[in-house]
């Protein structure tokens, strides 16, 4: 199990109904701890249209979650 913290943006914010959330997770890489969360929250958004970062620095999908980390999962934002 690795811990970390998870921070949602836009559209997954509201979705998930809160900013961050504290979790435990078994998945391999950073692309199985999302696809955890949108059977969690109903995600809508796949893969290819979010940005993941770990601890304020872009990441790679395959890379495996770090123990005590920050994971923000980055929807695109319109703005206008």
């Amino acid at each position: 199990m690795t811990r970390l913290t998870v921070r949602y943006f836009a559209s997954l914010r509201d979705a998930a109904g809160l900013g961050e959330e504290s979790l435990q997770t078994t998945a391999p890489d950073l692309r199985g701890l999302y696809a955890e969360l949108q059977v969690r929250h109903g995600f809508a958004l796949p893969v290819a249209h979010l940005r993941v970062a770990v601890n304020g620095d872009f990441a790679r999908w395959d890379e495996a979650p770090r123990e005590d980390s920050e994971v923000a999962f980055i929807p695109p934002v319109s703005g206008g």
